[in-house]
């Protein structure tokens, strides 16, 4: 997922059906703990999302609160035909609401696949 030591990463929408194999190695990567309130700007957010979570854009945006400016959001949604799966146009969409561009798709986990989602780069439209 491209996450180093020393980055400040956070986790929204932690619950008990996340990899928690995939936590494990974010913060090994990171050689730190998750943070659910940081006190700084984060590098990472890390974004448990399921269908009936609801709308991915209001999801994004609470993503936006800590990050810092130079840093992503990692969308994790389950995959398909799985429990919460969230469909690529939702996904898509909700990137665009959420005035953010969708970047690489990442194969995590067995159960979820991870988004990354970054501002857009200035100048570009």
């Amino acid at each position: 997922m491209g996450l180093e030591a020393g980055q400040v990463v956070q986790e929204l929408g932690w619950d008990d059906d996340v990899d928690e194999s995939l936590r494990e190695g974010i913060m090994d990567a990171i050689d730190a703990d998750l943070v659910e309130d940081p006190v700084e700007a984060v590098d990472a957010v890390v974004l448990w999302w399921r269908d009936e979570d609801g709308d991915v854009a209001d999801g994004l945006v609470d993503a936006l609160r800590d990050l810092s400016r130079s840093g992503h959001i990692w969308l994790l949604t389950p995959k398909v035909g799985r429990d919460g799966h969230v469909g690529p146009t939702d996904i898509a969409e909700g990137a665009v609401t959420a005035g953010l561009t969708l970047a690489n798709v990442a194969n995590v986990s067995s159960h979820w696949q991870a988004q990354k989602v970054v501002r857009p780069k200035a100048g570009r439209r």
